[in-house]
Formats: C-alpha cells, sequence, structure tokens
C-alpha cells in the first residue's frame, strides 16, 4: 500500500469517526482494520505475501481487540509479527478523548443525575451500561496518562504564547454552574503548535491565570516574547508580572465584539468592516493612516464608538511588529479555533459534567488529540522569518 492510499484511509476514518450513527459501525470497522493492515505493512517493508528485499519481518498471525467509539464497540484484528516489533497508537490515541466522554455520561447514569437519554446513549457508545466500579477502572488510568501529560517538562522555548479561556456546565451539590477552562497554547522555534496547559477555575482571575502561569514557568516556559490574549484584566495583570518582557497583543476578533457595546443596534453594517479592514493593512503605518481615515469619517455619527477605538486600538496592533507572514496567525486568538470546536462538539453531548473531574477529564483528552496532531503535522509557522526579523530589527537601532 502506498503512502498516498495511507494517508487517504487515515482522514477517511477521522471524517467516519466525527459521525454518530449506528449503521456506520461496519464502515467505520472497515476502515480502522485496514489502516491496521496498512501500519502492519509499513513496519514489515511489505504488504501480505509480497516478495521484496526490502522485507524487514514476516506477519505471525493476529490478537482481537475492541475499541469504543460513538457508533459503537469495533471488534478488530490486530496483526502481529514474529519479532514483537508491530505497535499502533491508534487505540490509545483514540480512546483516550472517547473514554473520557463516555466515563462523563456513564458518571452522570450511575449518580442518578441524568435521563433515560444519557442511559441511552451511553449504552449506544459501548453496547452495555456501565458500574461504578467500571468507571472507577476506566478513570483510573485515564487520569495518569492526562496528569502525565499535564505536568510534562516543557523543554523548548516558546517564543508565541496564546492564552484563552472557555466556560463549561458543572453540576456541583445539585447546583449547575460554569467552570472556566484555562487553555495556554505555545508556537516553538520549530514552528510547532502545542498545547502547554488546560486547568479548570471556578472563574477567570489575576489569581487563576497567575497560578496557570506560575505552573508553566515551574515546568520550564521561557524565551516569551509574544502573548496573545483578550483584554481579560485579571490576566492582562498576571502576564504583566510574570512576563514582564513580552510584547502583548489583545485580540482584535473580541476587540471588534467589544466594539459592538458602543454602536446601536441599527448601526451602518459599513462602520464594523471598514474598522476590520484596518487589521489587513501590510505595516502599521498604512494601519494608523486607514484608523485616522475611519475616524474622521465616522466620528459624528458614532462618537462613542469613536472615543473608544481611538483610546484602545493601540493595543490591537502589536502584532506589526511580527513578521508579515505571521500577522494572521499572531492578531488574534483564533489558533485556538480547532480545539474549541473539538470541545464543542463532544461536550455537547453531555451538556452538564456531573463533576470538575470529569469535565477536566475531557477537555484534557482532547486537548491531547490536537497536541499530537499538531506535533505529527507540518510547521504551523516558518520562524526563521522572527529569527531574520529580529535581526533586521538590531540593525535599525542606533548605535550606542
Amino acid at each position: 500500500m502506498t503512502q498516498q492510499q495511507y494517508t487517504r484511509i487515515a482522514g477517511e476514518m477521522k471524517e467516519v469517526l466525527g459521525q454518530d450513527r449506528d449503521f456506520l459501525r461496519p464502515l467505520v470497522q472497515g476502515l480502522v482494520q485496514e489502516l491496521l493492515e496498512a501500519e502492519m505493512a509499513a513496519c514489515l517493508g511489505a504488504g501480505r505475501y509480497e516478495r521484496t528485499e526490502e522485507r524487514l519481518g514476516y506477519r505471525s498471525g493476529y490478537y482481537s481487540r475492541h475499541l469504543i467509539t460513538r457508533v459503537g464497540t469495533l471488534e478488530l484484528r490486530v496483526p502481529q509479527d514474529r519479532e514483537g516489533r508491530f505497535s499502533t497508537e491508534i487505540f490509545d490515541r483514540y480512546e483516550r478523548s472517547e473514554k473520557a466522554l463516555v466515563a462523563a455520561l456513564a458518571e452522570m447514569y450511575v449518580q442518578g443525575v441524568s435521563t433515560r437519554k444519557v442511559k441511552a446513549i451511553t449504552e449506544q457508545l459501548c453496547g452495555h451500561a456501565f458500574s461504578a466500579g467500571t468507571i472507577s477502572n476506566i478513570n483510573q488510568k485515564l487520569d495518569e496518562e492526562l496528569q502525565a501529560f499535564a505536568r510534562r517538562p516543557l523543554e523548548e522555548a516558546y517564543p508565541y504564547l496564546i492564552l484563552d479561556a472557555r466556560y463549561e456546565k458543572v453540576r456541583e451539590n445539585g447546583v449547575v454552574s460554569s467552570r472556566a477552562v484555562l487553555i495556554a497554547l505555545g508556537i516553538s522555534w520549530e514552528g510547532r503548535r502545542c498545547v502547554l496547559a488546560v486547568e479548570l477555575a471556578n472563574r477567570e482571575s489575576r489569581t487563576t491565570w497567575r497560578e496557570l502561569l506560575l505552573q508553566l514557568k515551574e515546568r520550564g516556559l521561557r524565551g516569551v516574547e509574544f502573548v496573545v490574549s483578550d483584554d481579560h484584566e485579571g490576566l492582562k495583570q498576571a502576564i504583566i508580572e510574570l512576563l514582564p518582557e513580552a510584547t502583548w497583543q489583545r485580540c482584535y476578533v473580541h476587540f471588534l465584539r467589544n466594539a459592538l457595546d458602543y454602536l446601536p443596534r441599527k448601526a451602518d453594517d459599513d462602520c464594523r468592516t471598514e474598522l476590520r479592514w484596518i487589521y489587513d493593512r501590510r505595516d502599521l503605518a498604512e494601519a494608523r493612516a486607514d484608523l485616522a481615515a475611519w475616524l474622521s469619517k465616522w466620528q459624528s455619527k458614532y462618537p462613542k464608538l469613536c472615543d473608544w477605538v481611538e483610546e484602545n486600538i493601540e493595543e490591537t496592533f502589536a502584532f506589526y511588529r511580527l513578521p508579515r507572514a505571521h500577522h494572521k496567525h499572531l492578531k488574534s486568538t483564533n489558533m485556538l479555533e480547532r480545539l474549541n470546536q473539538e470541545i464543542k462538539r463532544r461536550t455537547h453531548v453531555v451538556r452538564i459534567f456531573p463533576n470538575d473531574e470529569s469535565c477536566l477529564r475531557l477537555v484534557r483528552a482532547l486537548a491531547v488529540e490536537i497536541h499530537e496532531e499538531w506535533i505529527e503535522g507540518t510547521r504551523y509557522l516558518n520562524m526563521e522569518l522572527l529569527r531574520e526579523h529580529k535581526k533586521e530589527l538590531l540593525k535599525m537601532q542606533p548605535a550606542a
């Protein structure tokens, strides 16, 4: 099997696993089985019965393995080789997030806070109901893996840091309340995105963000030059205190949303659209020229908005200090969108988590899944551009 075929199968598998219909189970099972066969062929350097000088070993039958997915339990035959060299990460990677989802639903059912719908979903996912002991066994191993990820040393420097939070609902003592999920992403000097931290807090505050940044620094976070976030006051204070040498970029997407607070409901759409266009300019000089023109045009019609923009917009222009090719990636926190979409898709099934632990478990499991995709994928940014950009800036500085 060629690399192109292997990639196609993997892509089809991921696409199908995102569905939630029973009739897809045979198709998913066939795709996963084919992927296992392709992995074995790649490991041995030859397909079944293929005669080639590049062959590195021989097959030695199969063993049975079940894989729990959202389309049911798959019954698979995992190939073995005579030397015992073959191993696959399919199960560990997929089961990590699926187990977290299943466990959250099962805990709701066992604790008696679920509905018949939750019980039906759980049994549809797994083919059977869960006892408290089964849930405990699932969670123990999963928690050990996720804790190891959350506490791993950060051995690389991360010049770019992106911080954001989202909220999930958790039931505590019979009362449903919101919990802040604090997320930190980094971009290394190799240009790869990494999930650095995922933590749960009662709310966003200077204290909670400060604790997260302190944990990152204790794990080895260093070399941060540029931080992107929204303008949460507590987060800003934590950044100033713990990352004083880093440049802060206020997310321009959040800024444009905040601008709505200063506009009447039936405001002219062109006003906000033209404000958005300022962030597509090539450099800071062009952006400031466009800003001056925008203020002149709209000041008389929307004075409150224009006064607010003039006072705050410079916080959103920090990205113009970076190489032009990095602008679209670092002017907002949108790099988190892929992770947030996946979290939203899975947590929507649970809706209300039975406790803090199950919420953090699922979100971290999804973060690990995305992190591994990013690490093994193509580079996100060409960081040589940043190195060259910094050299050019040094040349422009006047001699001492």
